[in-house]
């Protein structure tokens, strides 16, 4: 398993349009949205300044990208060009490929959170305890998981043709309602009710958490550890589905 995880890591290096989206995009993004914003007026209701706010938001984005993305529409692809199948013929189990696409997407999804926290410390002057650094790394790298997760389910629910669309549609609609591009205290009511619920919204609630010196919440910790069974069991059941097919 470490030769294939080795492989995966060396192909997604190797392929320039998913870095640039995956580790630069997102540090781009934030400055778009905070570049000219103040550095010390407070959001409403979230006792953090913008930059430092959408520093968390943007990082957990490029976490997202790189483990979403990056799983979903290259399993999709290796299935129908028969390398799934090929592997089977070999003594790796079916547990040691998904494991190997999990782990190659989340060592690809830590450099796009360090660029954000580098890019938000140098040009917009954030500053937190080293404690804080760590911490916001390690929870947002280890939520990621979650949506790796997605993407391996993702890559055997659809073909290469059908789950590029599909997989644009959660992730954009995950991103946006997660209040991952604005605050979602600036949607509706109604709307702040159904975020509240989603698994971005959780993911970057640890963060802004831990930027507030505080323990995250049990509901966004409960509430992504549901998420996560949920995901990895449709991906083993997939999984399981699709090698009965073959």
């Amino acid at each position: 398993m470490n030769h294939l995880i080795k492989l995966e890591l060396a192909r997604s290096l190797r392929n320039r349009r998913f870095l640039f989206f995956s580790v630069i995009y997102p540090a781009l993004l934030f400055l778009i949205i905070a570049g000219r914003a103040d550095s010390t007026t407070e959001l409403d209701g979230s006792g953090l300044t913008l930059p430092t706010y959408m520093m968390v938001s943007m990082a957990s984005f490029g976490a997202l990208t790189a483990v979403l993305m990056g799983n979903s529409e290259r399993i999709a692809k290796e299935r129908e060009s028969g390398w799934v199948r090929q592997l089977r013929l070999t003594s790796l189990p079916g547990r040691g490929y998904v494991l190997a696409k999990t782990a190659s997407a989340a060592v690809v999804s830590l450099p796009s959170i360090v660029v954000v926290f580098v890019v938000a410390a140098a040009v917009k002057d954030v500053r937190l305890d080293a404690w804080q650094w760590l911490a916001l790394t390690g929870a947002i790298w280890a939520g990621s998981l979650v949506f790796a997760a997605l993407g391996v389910a993702l890559g055997y629910l659809a073909s290469g043709d059908a789950v590029r669309p599909l997989t644009m549609i959660i992730y954009f609609g995950l991103s946006m309602l997660g209040g991952l591009w604005m605050p979602s205290t600036t949607f509706p009511d109604w709307l702040q009710s159904v975020a509240k619920w989603l698994p971005t919204h959780a993911y970057a609630a640890l963060g802004r958490s831990i930027e507030q010196s505080q323990a995250p919440q049990a509901q966004d910790i409960a509430l992504l550890a549901v998420f996560f069974a949920l995901f990895a069991g449709g991906a083993a059941w997939l999984y399981r589905k699709d090698t009965l097919k073959a």
